[in-house]
C-alpha cells in the first residue's frame, strides 16, 4: 500500500520514539543477526537500523525481522531497487543519508516509511514542504553538531531529528535534550569487536545504558 509523506512521518516518529537511541549496525555475518538483535531489544533499543553497506545486509534484515519485539529497518537507502529490496527482506522502515525526488517517490510507492536525511535549513524546508516532518540530521557532528542543530528549533519548529553521524555515549545528551530532537541514531552500542566475539550479554548492557539516556 502506497503511504504518504504525512502518514511515513507520523510512522517514522512513532518508531524514533519507542527509544532515546536507534543502533545503526554495521553487520558482516549474517550468524550474527539474531542474537544481536536479541540482545538489543532485550537492552530496551526496539528500532533497529541495518546499514546497507555490506553483502549480508539484506539477509540479516531478513533474519532480524523474526525476532520479536524489534522493529528493523533499512539504511543507507539511496535508489529506488534499495527500497524495494529492503522491503522484499522485511523492513518495516528506512532512513537514508539525504534525499531525492527518486527515493521518496520510491519510498511512498512502496509504503515503507523513510526518515529521509538532512543536513541544512533549505534540504529541512524541501522535505517539510513534501509533507516530512521527522527527518535525519546527518552528519550530524560534521555538519555542525548539537548548536548548529538547536539553532533550527525556532525558525522550524514543526521538525523534528534524529541526529545520526559521529553521535556517541558522550555526546548524545548534547543532542537528547534539544527541543527539536526525539532520538538519535549511533553505532556505539554494537561495536565491531563485541560482535565478532559473540558477547551479546555486553552489547545489551551497552543497549541498557543507552536506554536510559534522558531526553
Amino acid at each position: 500500500m502506497p503511504i504518504s509523506p504525512k502518514e511515513a512521518s507520523l510512522r517514522a516518529r512513532e518508531i524514533c520514539n519507542a527509544a532515546p537511541i536507534v543502533p545503526v549496525l554495521v553487520v558482516k555475518d549474517v550468524a550474527h543477526a539474531k542474537p544481536l538483535a536479541q540482545a538489543l531489544v532485550a537492552g530496551g533499543l526496539p528500532a533497529l537500523e541495518v546499514t546497507l553497506r555490506t553483502p549480508a545486509a539484506l539477509d540479516v534484515i531478513r533474519a532480524m525481522s523474526d525476532v520479536p519485539g524489534g522493529m528493523v529497518g533499512a539504511g543507507t537507502l539511496l535508489t529506488p531497487e534499495d527500497v524495494k529490496a529492503a522491503k522484499a527482506a522485511g523492513a518495516t522502515f528506512g532512513v537514508s543519508p539525504g534525499a531525492t525526488d527518486a527515493l521518496l517517490q520510491a519510498c511512498e510507492a512502496e509504503g515503507l516509511p523513510l526518515l529521509p536525511g538532512a543536513a541544512s535549513a533549505s534540504e529541512a524546508m524541501a522535505l517539510l514542504e513534501r509533507g516530512y516532518d521527522m527527518l535525519k540530521f546527518f552528519p550530524a557532528e560534521a555538519a555542525g553538531g548539537a548548536k548548529f542543530l538547536g539553532s533550527l528549533a525556532s525558525p522550524l519548529p514543526q521538525i523534528s531529528f534524529c541526529p545520526t553521524g559521529g553521535v556517541n555515549s558522550q555526546n548524545a545528551p548534547d543532542y537528547l535534550k534539544l527541543a527539536n530532537v526525539v532520538c538519535a541514531g549511533g553505532s556505539w552500542v554494537a561495536p565491531a569487536d563485541l560482535m565478532n566475539a559473540g558477547a551479546w550479554d555486553q552489547i545489551e548492557a551497552l543497549a541498557q545504558d543507552a536506554a536510559q539516556l534522558p531526553r
